[in-house]
């Protein structure tokens, strides 16, 4: 069953229970997963932030193509 984490009233729903889409995060393989959406979101945010400054720095620092 996938789960899903509401991020207006921070509960963990089931597709029984699941509010509109627009509020929601998900699905997720299990309650615990769902429960720690709001935590692997920003991870994920984070080291693609980071990938992004990455490839910002070497698009500067190099020479350009020829």
């Amino acid at each position: 069953m996938p789960y899903w984490f509401n991020v207006d009233t921070g509960q963990v729903e089931t597709d029984e229970t699941r509010s509109q889409d627009a509020n929601v995060l998900g699905p997720y393989p299990t309650e615990d997963a769902a429960r720690a959406a709001l935590q692997s979101a920003k991870e994920r945010t984070e080291a693609w932030d980071a990938e992004d400054r990455e490839w910002d720095e070497r698009g500067t620092s190099g020479s350009a193509p020829a």
